[in-house]
């Protein structure tokens, strides 16, 4: 049975393919068309599932939607008609579009699936399950666990914005919902907003910026204080309650009131361009910690309610990476899967998956290894005559290396303090990555973290690198001894790999905390000793396990610097063009694509206009 997953007009468009339960392939769009959270219809990541599983449209029995949209065109009439004359502004420029295309959204999907290939019976074969439905069965179904507590929290789907779930062999029984306005996912957007960064992309970077606050500081806890009193009011269970006088995204065009935030909290909403200062560090403190706290609840409330052992976790607030380490740190739950496309994306993959056991009825196998997502390598491979094309396309000089020498010669060329791309196999499926599509650097060098942010990535010189770490070597580096493969768990660094820090360091401005050194892995440790561990298995990525096996032979280090390849407001690369053409407009010293491997200086002049920051606006 094949079964063909989407998720798309709203953001982070992907399609995903599963073969009889067996995930085949998944893919974000924004990857094939260079548009970072593409929302429109996944027309080239449905092609790619489809040639990657060897099938056409007319062998698809389901094409499965992600979400059910007259349920949410529901909640929309029934939000503007409660709080009407409120409002009147984003209804009418609303209105429009979704008459035109999201009313009609099944007749827009039969329309793009007939460009892909003309089929006159399609529209019998569409399925909606709903929004959190198929976030839960992302994470239940490719899981290793027979029965779970499930948990999604998100911004909001079509009327849930938290759901806790029991997932049982084939079946999810829904147990608890909160529903929109009140959402923990638009709680920490509207932060998101107010500290000057893009909703629906730059929650990441909030939580980046919240250890630059003062956790022992008085402003922290009046800053918690006055979102507990007065923008919600937070439920032993977790649920919230917020006082909708304080937002304005239910309503308008933006998350919050500006004037009323900023009586609150006594300053002005941050624009993007604008100086961080330690109040804003504080409020992203702030409220990274009531996040946290709120998680918590809910997962305690979820054992209450299943009594299992195990947690499955998805929806966009899965991807807060902090959280989820005080989450596992708590001790709630004996074992926690996060399923590592957790936002919209996975969307895809949960309805084809929800479908198929669920709908069909299909029984579960418990995949062997990890589990089911075959360490997200799901996306395409680069073939050999791909790069060879490229060379000609571009004169590109390269060196083949053989398998005996790719490692060694790597491991020397990063120990010498260079930056590498490394491009190996299949594209990740989901936000983070994982050496499929990766920038890597030594992380026991001081200057790496400054280097790749504003000499290759183009960004914000706060935000952190991640370890990749082979899993076997995890407790060696930090306080942590269980498996991280997909990069969504923060754990401290060891105690013994620190260095100390003067007194006043947490009343330093943030440019001097930033380059003060930590660790002995500098460039991973993140401002409060923390790090985005991801631990690097043989049998999901054997190269990229060899490589760091290669590294710790050379150095006696087992950790790699590992970064998304690619700039600022850009997707992640995906095909060998993508990562030539950023590796030369970028200072980044060597390119590894499969066997072939590119050095900087031996490469002709770029001779292509570098205007990547008109291309990519700031995320």
């Amino acid at each position: 049975m094949n079964i063909l997953g989407i998720s798309a007009y709203y953001h982070d468009s992907a399609a995903a393919l599963i073969v009889d339960g067996q995930i085949i392939a998944a893919a974000q769009e924004e990857r094939f068309t260079r548009v970072k959270h593409d929302s429109t219809f996944p027309s080239n990541a449905v092609k790619y599932c489809l040639t990657e599983g060897g099938i056409s449209l007319a062998d698809i029995n389901h094409v499965v939607f992600y979400d059910k949209p007259f349920l949410k065109f529901e909640r929309l009439l029934e939000t503007y008609y409660g709080t009407a004359p409120q409002g009147i502004t984003s209804f009418i420029n609303s209105m429009p579009i979704w008459m035109k295309e999201k009313l009609f959204l099944k007749q827009g999907l039969i329309d793009a699936l007939n460009e892909i290939e003309p089929l006159k019976d399609i529209s019998k074969r569409l399925l909606f399950p709903e929004h959190h439905l198929s976030h839960a069965a992302s994470a239940f179904y490719p899981s290793p666990y027979e029965e779970a507590a499930i948990v999604t929290i998100d911004g909001v789907g079509e009327w849930a914005t938290l759901s806790i779930c029991h997932g049982k062999g084939k079946d999810i029984e829904v147990l608890k919902e909160l529903r929109f306005p009140h959402s923990i996912g638009l709680l920490y957007s509207a932060f998101t907003y107010f500290l000057g960064f893009r909703v629906n992309s730059g929650e990441y970077k909030l939580m980046g910026l919240a250890p630059y606050g003062d956790p022992n500081s008085k402003q922290v806890a009046q800053f918690k204080e006055i979102i507990y009193k007065h923008l919600i009011t937070a439920s032993p269970d977790g649920s919230i309650y917020m006082h909708q006088q304080y937002f304005t995204y239910a309503t308008g065009l933006r998350m919050v009131p500006d004037k009323k935030w900023s009586q609150l909290f006594g300053f002005p909403r941050r624009e993007a361009t604008d100086e961080l200062q330690l109040h804003h560090c504080n409020l992203g403190l702030a409220i990274q910690q009531v996040t946290e706290e709120l998680v918590i609840r809910i997962i305690k409330t979820a054992k209450q309610l299943t009594g299992s052992n195990n947690l499955c976790y998805a929806g966009g607030v899965a991807l807060n990476c902090v959280a989820n380490g005080k989450m596992q740190m708590a001790g709630i739950f004996e074992n926690i899967y996060t399923q590592p496309a957790a936002g919209d994306a996975g969307g895809a993959l949960g309805a084809a998956l929800a479908a198929y056991h669920i709908y069909k009825g299909q029984a579960r196998i418990l995949a062997n290894g990890l589990d089911g997502m075959q360490g997200s390598y799901l996306g395409p491979d680069i073939p050999d005559g791909d790069i060879i094309g490229l060379t000609s396309n571009y004169n590109a000089q390269y060196e083949k290396l053989t398998k005996e020498t790719l490692y060694t010669k790597c491991a020397q060329i990063l120990a010498d303090g260079n930056v590498v791309g490394w491009v190996q196999g299949r594209m990740e499926f989901g936000p983070r990555a994982l050496g499929g599509r990766s920038i890597l650097g030594d992380p026991r060098n001081a200057e790496m973290q400054k280097k790749l942010n504003l000499k290759i990535k183009y960004r914000e010189s706060f935000r952190p690198f991640a370890p990749a770490v082979i899993a076997e070597d995890v407790a060696e580096y930090f306080e942590y001894n269980g498996i991280s493969p997909y990069m969504l768990l923060v754990h401290p660094v060891k105690e013994t790999r620190r260095l100390p820090l003067p007194e006043n360091y947490n009343e330093l401005p943030l440019r001097e905390k930033l380059y003060h050194l930590r660790s002995n892995l500098p460039s991973i440790t993140h401002i409060d000793f923390s790090a985005r561990i991801q631990t690097v298995h043989h049998e999901t990525n054997p190269r990229f396990y060899d490589l760091l096996q290669a590294f710790k032979t050379l150095t006696g280090c087992g950790v790699l610097v590992n970064t998304s390849f690619n700039v600022r407001g850009e997707p992640i690369v995906c095909t060998a063009e993508d990562a030539y053409r950023c590796f030369m407009r970028t200072d980044m010293d060597y390119l590894v694509i499969n066997d072939y491997l590119f050095t900087k200086t031996n490469q002709p002049a770029w001779q292509e206009k570098d205007n990547w920051k008109e291309e990519f606006v700031l995320d």
